[in-house]
């Protein structure tokens, strides 16, 4: 008599492994959890039986599944940053393609991610789309045991979520070397805090520097990706000796470099002629000729379908693996770039 093999120790038990163990399709398991019709009492009776003895408990999304199907993504958002609108915009026709409807919540300084969720739920959402999320592991990791999560530009490994996001560490390292190459040294970086990403571009940029030779020009500057925490920074170096400013700055995104270039304007200085900027994102804003920034481009298009196609899967075949989509970034160079001027502005 041969057995079949149980799930290895430790690891939840899923249901393939029920199929296995009862010897029926995965798709006959499914109809069973869904209570749909298509399999007899007898194979019905298998199948659970097999359920209780492995220890596989169906997925929450499947038994909302099996009760009634809403076709509806949630979806949070922060209405202040203009990346997300971009990505909202985008997910639209995504969604509407793979024939879903889209239900927007937003985070706002009186509105904690919390409520944006639970809204989205008393509407019955299929699964939840998290753009630029802030929530801790832990609440996310409760939500992912509830219905189907997909985060956009932040991971949480292991809270069963699944992840899409940009190779940020590499669009602050394109950012870098093409400031090196332009012979800069004294490149600053302001920080994102505790914003999506932040952490990762934080990490590309002292790699960066360390790869160029420059371990001892590193100089984090705190900052918030917003435009104040820019400005911010700009008055900082404003009030800084000459010879301790950077000659180059890389803000933690694209609303962090607005503000800064607006204070280092006001404040006298020449960007790019006494100090170089680059941003991150590619906001539209960015790209019109009165700013025209350098900055590491996001594709908020693919990562709109990454989502929505995670999303969808997930909703199909709650047990699949984790995914972790990575789209990659690319630099965008225009006007707020250029040489240092004269050696001393080198860092030489």
């Amino acid at each position: 008599m041969t057995t079949t093999p149980r799930p290895r120790r430790g690891r939840r038990p899923t249901m393939e492994d029920v199929a296995r163990h009862v010897g029926v399709s995965r798709a006959l398991v499914s109809l069973v959890f869904r209570d749909a019709p298509g399999a007899g009492p007898e194979t019905r009776r298998r199948v659970l039986d097999a359920a209780e003895e492995l220890g596989y408990r169906p997925h929450n999304a499947a038994r909302m599944l099996a009760r009634s199907r809403t076709r509806v993504l949630g979806v949070v958002m922060t209405p202040a940053n203009p990346f997300h609108a971009e990505l909202v915009e985008a997910l639209y026709p995504q969604a509407e393609e793979a024939g879903y409807a889209v239900l927007l919540s937003a985070l706002t300084r009186t509105r904690n991610p919390a409520e944006a969720t639970e809204a989205l739920l008393r509407n019955r959402c299929e699964a939840l789309i998290l753009l630029g999320p802030v929530a801790a592991p832990s609440e996310v990791a409760a939500l992912a045991r509830e219905l189907p999560v997909v985060t956009v530009g932040r991971r949480y490994p292991g809270s069963g979520a699944d992840a899409v996001h940009t190779r940020e560490a590499r669009g602050i390292r394109l950012a870098a070397d093409h400031l090196v190459g332009l012979g800069h040294r004294a490149i600053a970086h302001i920080d994102g805090g505790n914003a999506a990403g932040s952490a990762e571009r934080r990490r590309g940029y002292r790699e960066a520097m360390r790869r160029h030779g420059l371990a001892e020009h590193v100089r984090v500057l705190p900052g918030d990706q917003t435009e104040a925490s820019g400005a911010a920074a700009a008055r900082t170096l404003l009030d800084a000796p000459g010879r301790d400013r950077p000659t180059a700055v890389i803000a933690g995104n694209d609303r962090c470099a607005i503000g800064f270039l607006d204070a280092a304007t006001r404040g006298g200085l020449d960007v790019p002629g006494d100090v170089s900027l680059v941003g991150f994102d590619d906001i539209p804003a960015v790209a019109m000729a009165h700013v025209a920034l350098t900055t590491v481009h996001q594709d908020a298009g693919g990562l709109a379908r990454a989502a929505v196609r995670t999303a969808a899967a997930r909703t199909e075949d709650p047990d699949m693996e984790p995914r972790d989509e990575v789209l990659e970034p690319e630099l965008m160079v225009r006007d707020t770039t250029a040489e240092p001027r004269g050696q001393e502005a080198r860092g030489g």
